[in-house]
């Protein structure tokens, strides 16, 4: 009996209709740890701040659409693409962080389930479709698709869903400047069993580091001292996480394309995370060096953070199915056989790499 071997066979994604610019937080009162208003005028800290990220607009999720919505959108899109039955897929995964939150709160409603909310609004009847939700920082969609094929390797499924959904607008603080970073979107895959040699998931990596790094990405209280202390905010040690990311990242990536047996000319694309560009471009050009390449040859990175901003485990699959499907403008595109890396970074401190052959 072959091998089986996991295929993406279909992709979705649902990128939310408000449009917010750095412009649109030209009212904010921005101040940092200490509650030290922030020097500067807007549009010197709106320019720092596109300068390092990148972004300079994001989307945000109307009002009455939670996580789970965005989630049933993408998923959708993923299941009509790849043509299968949903009543076939085994298991459902949803990553995220936080759940689904309802506009102007801060509580994070997970009962039941997000995968739960998800099969219910996609109408899948059969009770053998098992929902679960991961929760594994920014790159949960990633690690999805990981545990997804560990199913599929062991004959234990045959179709999985695969979805990253998150509404980050809802947990921010808007006396942080970070909340610039933040949006929310969702991206979806259906991951198929195979036969066919020489395509799909061909290795993966993945660590935790969670001694001194586990507290980089966490919640904390507003940085106005007027706020309630009581209620917590999606906070990060942006310095901390960015020296840990070009530090443990390059390796992770090279152990995925080690493990597939390729080598860095074999590569034709990487998709990562979308947290903030200055430190993608860092992190791949580290990724080269490590085989003794100066830099990435061009074209080698499609990116979308500037427009749609950070949307933690939405980020890669919502870019995967624009380059697939040459939607919003990518002018990037992807040929059966060619080899790609999946990378990610994120709370935990967790770091994630796929190598998967078209």
């Amino acid at each position: 009996m072959k091998e089986l071997n996991s295929v993406i066979t279909g992709t979705g994604s649902y990128v939310p209709n408000i449009t917010v610019s750095n412009n649109d937080f030209r009212d904010n009162v921005f101040m940092d740890i200490d509650g030290n208003r922030v020097a500067g005028t807007h549009d010197e800290i709106a320019g720092k701040f596109t300068a390092i990220t990148g972004i300079y607009e994001r989307r945000y999720a109307p009002e009455g659409m939670q996580a789970s919505d965005l989630a049933t959108l993408a998923a959708r899109e993923a299941i009509v693409d790849s043509g299968v039955d949903p009543e076939t897929i085994d298991y459902l995964i949803v990553a995220h962080n936080f759940g689904d939150v309802i506009k102007h709160t801060i509580q994070s409603d997970m009962v039941p389930s997000i995968a739960s909310r998800v099969k219910h609004n996609l109408g899948i009847i059969n009770p053998g479709c098992v929902g679960f939700d991961l929760l594994f920082g920014c790159p949960g969609w990633v690690q999805g698709l990981i545990v997804a094929n560990s199913f599929i390797k062991s004959e234990a499924a045959r179709k999985c869903l695969v979805i990253g959904t998150e509404t980050l607008s809802r947990v921010v603080d808007s006396h942080d400047r970070d909340t610039m970073i933040y949006a929310d979107g969702a991206g979806a895959c259906v991951l198929e069993a195979s036969t066919e040699t020489g395509k799909g998931i061909m290795a993966f990596s993945n660590v935790s580091f969670t001694s001194e790094e586990s507290g980089y990405l966490y919640l904390g209280k507003s940085y106005s001292p007027d706020a309630d202390p009581k209620i917590r905010y999606i906070k990060m040690h942006g310095r901390k996480l960015y020296e840990f990311a070009l530090l443990h990242v390059p390796g992770a990536m090279k152990q995925a394309l080690d493990n597939a047996g390729f080598g860095i000319h074999d590569l034709k694309k990487i998709f990562i995370h979308q947290a903030n560009e200055k430190m993608d471009e860092e992190i791949v050009k580290r990724f080269y060096r490590l085989y003794g390449q100066r830099a990435a040859p061009d074209g080698m990175m499609p990116m979308n953070i500037h427009r749609l901003g950070n949307s933690s485990v939405a980020t890669i699959p919502t870019l995967l199915d624009q380059v697939l499907r040459k939607t919003s403008g990518q002018e990037h595109a992807v040929s059966p056989g060619d080899l790609v890396l999946f990378a990610s970074v994120g709370a935990g401190m967790n770091i994630n790499a796929i190598a998967y052959r078209f």
